[in-house]
């Protein structure tokens, strides 16, 4: 039997850190949705195109090549045939991800390649719309919160440990504050908390005990 996992939140709530955890204990596949945007994201800035040159973006999004690779045991998002899981993370990448993915035609293309990904396997997914839009019938839905300020620390705390310094604190802040307010009220697939779905205050437990948290919330409906 398969099973589906959706876990949606904001920038920097988690998501990504305990969907994987959560994938590797019960031995399924992490889809990393957030990955696939900023992987057109960044080849969109490759191709020099600007992000507002929504006909230029149309025109090439056919031949934008994403693929999930595993490389020394971790899960990497390939851009064209290339390992790009460093360069999407980048401060440029960072800064037009919601623009791009807020393109209708980029969302229809990338949730139905998620929906395919979802129909082969077991998965948990993770995004801003995958209770809502990709997967609103998935077995388990979860939308992860935490305040600006706790999730600033964590992508500061992320940005020191890769050698990435130059955002302070309070920049990473304000940015995603930004994101959120872009994030939530842009047309297409805004970010909201499906009706079914279980909040999840990320910031009031560790890593590993949201984990087990929310590991405990699928045994227990299982």
């Amino acid at each position: 039997m398969t099973i589906t996992i959706a876990i949606d939140g904001p920038a920097a709530s988690g998501k990504s850190t305990i969907a994987k955890q959560i994938a590797k204990k019960l031995n399924i596949t992490y889809i990393d949705t957030g990955a696939m945007y900023r992987g057109v994201t960044l080849a969109i800035l490759k191709r020099g195109i600007e992000v507002d040159n929504v006909q230029e973006i149309r025109n090439i999004l056919n031949n934008i090549e994403l693929d999930f690779n595993f490389v020394n045991g971790v899960q990497h998002l390939f851009l064209d045939g290339q390992d790009a899981e460093e360069e999407i993370r980048s401060i440029e990448v960072s800064q037009n991800v919601s623009a791009v993915s807020a393109l209708d035609f980029v969302r229809e293309k990338l949730v139905d390649l998620q929906r395919k990904m979802a129909e082969k396997q077991s998965v948990v997914m993770d995004g801003r719309d995958i209770g809502t839009v990709v997967l609103p019938k998935a077995d388990f839905k979860f939308f992860f919160i935490a305040s600006p300020e706790i999730r600033a620390q964590r992508r500061y705390d992320e940005n020191i440990a890769r050698g990435i310094n130059t955002q302070t604190f309070e920049e990473l802040k304000q940015d995603i504050i930004r994101r959120d307010e872009y994030d939530s009220t842009r047309e297409h697939s805004p970010l909201k908390q499906a009706d079914d779905a279980i909040a999840v205050d990320t910031g009031l437990l560790s890593i590993e005990e949201n984990v087990e948290y929310v590991l405990s919330l699928i045994q227990k409906t299982n």
